[in-house]
């Protein structure tokens, strides 16, 4: 099996959506109400969105034979530091180390990064767990509105080695 990690191109939007959608309802699932994860999905992933994303950041997408498995997106970097927005599988793809690759090209491939954050929901235990493993660190805790919803999020930041 062939991992191929490169830049989202316009094409792979759609197959971004249905990831980001399925993803999101198996991460959180008794953890946000499902309309509102719907109704996050669809502004954040729409197609307009995710054409600025492509535009304006990082984006990666990784296929293993010849299907589209899973994504990251970070920000730009901008005075050493930058953000993971997102890193996202299939369901059935998580735990097969695709996410640690796209983490680590990811970090390869922004220029002049110092350190990298990233902010997660305190009850998603999987992503938790994932991004403690690669040497994040927790920052800070904060609550936050999602369509109403409170959110517990946890800011954790990851000290690049290349610095």
């Amino acid at each position: 099996m062939t991992l191929i990690i490169r830049q989202m191109q316009e094409n792979d939007i759609t197959f971004v959506q249905e990831i980001a959608s399925k993803s999101w309802h198996h991460t959180y699932e008794g953890i946000i109400p499902r309309k509102i994860q719907d109704t996050f999905i669809q502004m954040a992933y729409s197609s307009d969105q995710l054409s600025a994303r492509l535009v304006n950041s990082l984006f990666l997408v990784a296929f293993q034979d010849e299907s589209l498995v899973g994504f990251a997106n970070f920000s730009n970097v901008t005075s050493g530091e930058a953000e993971l927005f997102a890193i996202y599988l299939h369901p059935d793809m998580q735990g097969k180390g695709i996410g640690s690759v796209l983490l680590q090209k990811g970090i390869q491939m922004l220029p002049n990064l110092s350190s990298l954050f990233v902010c997660v929901e305190k009850e998603n235990t999987i992503g938790m767990h994932f991004y403690l493993a690669k040497g994040f660190v927790k920052i800070e805790e904060f609550d936050e509105l999602l369509e109403g919803h409170l959110l517990k999020t946890v800011k954790l930041v990851k000290q690049n080695e290349k610095v």
